[in-house]
């Protein structure tokens, strides 16, 4: 089909004219001539010109009847529209198509934009309300439903945009691309978009499933402080034993961190007058090498009737209850993951790297060892990660008690908030069926903003092992005294201290401990259990990989 053609016979975009700009065509629209009707719709590109200037495209051209076009601005004009809908949704349209549908498409975009920056300016001001909406489950349902409308909404108008192309009227190559370059810009906003409205769900059930509507605790002296549990419940074991025992103790305004471990064989637990604990066991759980520590967790769940109604986990209160005697401090909320569960995690984020000092054993013990974890700076899985925190031969409890601070620290400095976007999925599926807690989804806002600031600042951290205190045979008050002593020497330090690094100078071996022996030991060295004890930042435990 011939391009319409000027009244001088040539097409709109030409360059070329055999008349003089001066001279008027007895058929030219503005002199009344025949064909002025047809030409008059395209007066509107140039009242004071013959031609179409091909140095600019302006909404003229883009709003002009493609047939009055000459085939290069048909060109520019078929590409122009795809790409303006990618910068500003509902812009083609516009300027070329449904201006109601444009406008409205254009108000919804500007109006999410503007939510957008009103979100970064409140994370920058209050980020612990962004994170509040974002661990809303009617927040994040919501969100899911913008973010599955705008794919959809998008595409339709990159679709719309394609016919007001009007590719028929166009070479065939240039058909080709404008398809192309079209199907590339549906894909490059409707995949992301899509992959965030599953992640945004994948989250919601994840609050759900791992978060319930459990009681608020405040902080107690400026401080929240959490138990973390790393329980082994394997086929092979007796029920449920935390082999890995830790109190994080946050300041709640700067996000100061303390890590306190307690050795899983720890006895003679005497508990807080006016405990569940204490009335249940007015002695205290002190009956030698058979009631450790780790062993109340399962105490708890097999004596559940003797609890206070509506007790969700005895375990944990026995074993909450057990540390805040030993501690001296009031615990807020517990977490425990599931050991087996956690090597899945660490598969989940991509792995954690480690720079292993000296080589560790997989296996040993009443199993051959499979092989080892060599010296050196290395991205452990989930596999060898779990290894590395549990390996017990040739080694000392406490040893690995250090090691598996580690662990937990790399976790905190590596897991970043793009790693965790990338990896949601997998992190979600994995989660929900590893993690116990009691946290409630109405503090997750204030947690979570503690959790960011902590990965800013420096840790400190103490494991009440030998030499400091001998788990069997202790004075609380050693520990009481210890445990203030860290947090206060942690409230002063330099805000440009190091943040704690992630694996131990110490030549640990190897250690796991899944069963309840009475006391440590190994071949671990004196050296190595006076680091494992150091109450000093971890990283003089920990260097950084």
């Amino acid at each position: 089909m011939n391009s319409p053609s000027r009244p001088d016979g040539q097409r709109y975009g030409d360059d070329r004219s055999s008349r003089s700009r001066g001279s008027r065509d007895p058929r030219d629209p503005r002199g009344g001539g025949r064909d002025g009707g047809r030409d008059a719709r395209a007066s509107h590109l140039d009242e004071d010109a013959d031609y179409v200037d091909l140095r600019s495209l302006d909404s003229r051209v883009l709003a002009a009847d493609p047939e009055l076009l000459s085939g290069r601005l048909r060109r520019r004009r078929a590409f122009t529209l795809p790409l303006l809908t990618l910068v500003a949704p509902g812009s083609a349209q516009l300027v070329a198509g449904n201006r109601r549908v444009g406008g409205i498409a254009l108000r919804i975009w500007f109006g999410l934009l503007a939510m957008v920056a009103l979100a970064v300016a409140v994370f920058f001001l209050d980020r612990s309300l962004i994170i509040d909406a974002a661990t809303n489950r009617l927040a994040l349902t919501g969100l899911a439903v913008v973010l599955g409308l705008g794919a959809i909404g998008w595409a339709v108008l990159f679709l719309d945009a394609l016919r007001l192309a009007r590719l028929r009227l166009l070479p065939k190559g240039t058909r080709r691309g404008v398809a192309a370059l079209t199907a590339a810009l549906v894909a490059i906003t409707a995949v992301p978009l899509t992959l965030g409205a599953r992640n945004v769900l994948a989250g919601r059930d994840l609050v759900g499933t791992v978060f319930g509507n459990h009681a608020s605790v405040p902080p107690s002296d400026g401080r929240y402080n959490i138990l973390l549990l790393g329980a082994d419940s394997g086929a092979d074991r007796t029920g449920i034993r935390p082999d890995t025992i830790m109190l994080a103790s946050v300041d709640a305004d700067t996000g100061r961190s303390v890590l306190f471990g307690f050795a899983r064989d720890t006895e003679n637990i005497n508990f807080r007058p006016g405990s569940t604990m204490a009335q249940l066991m007015p002695e205290g759980w002190n009956c030698g090498d058979q009631c450790l520590l780790n062993g109340l967790y399962q105490w708890g769940t097999e004596h559940k009737d003797q609890f206070p109604a509506g007790t969700q986990d005895p375990g944990a209160v026995a074993t909450k209850e057990a540390v805040e005697a030993l501690s001296g401090l009031d615990i807020q909320y517990y977490g425990m993951v599931d050991l087996r569960g956690f090597q899945r995690f660490i598969d989940a984020v991509g792995g954690i790297t480690i720079d292993v000092k000296t080589r560790v054993p997989i296996g040993g013990g009443t199993s051959p060892i499979r092989g080892w974890i060599e010296p050196g700076v290395q991205t452990l899985d989930g596999y060898h990660a779990l290894w590395y925190a549990r390996s017990r031969e040739g080694a000392s409890n406490y040893e690995r008690m250090a090691r598996q601070r580690c662990v937990v620290t790399a976790m905190v400095n590596q897991l970043t908030p793009e790693k965790v976007f990338v990896n949601f999925q997998k992190i979600a599926s994995v989660s929900g069926s590893i993690l116990q807690t009691d946290i409630p989804e109405s503090d997750l806002g204030t947690l979570g903003d503690l959790a960011m600031k902590a990965r800013s600042q420096p840790i400190k951290s103490v494991n009440f092992v030998p030499p400091l205190i001998n788990p069997w045979n202790y004075d609380p008050q050693v520990i009481h005294r210890t445990v203030q002593q860290t947090i206060e020497t942690s409230k002063k330090a330099p805000t440009a201290a190091p943040r704690a690094t992630t694996s131990p100078t110490n030549g640990s071996g190897s250690g796991s401990g899944s069963t309840s022996t009475p006391r440590s030991t190994g071949s671990g060295s004196g050296t190595a259990e006076k680091e494992s004890a150091e109450t000093g930042d971890l990283a003089s435990v920990c260097s950084a990989a």
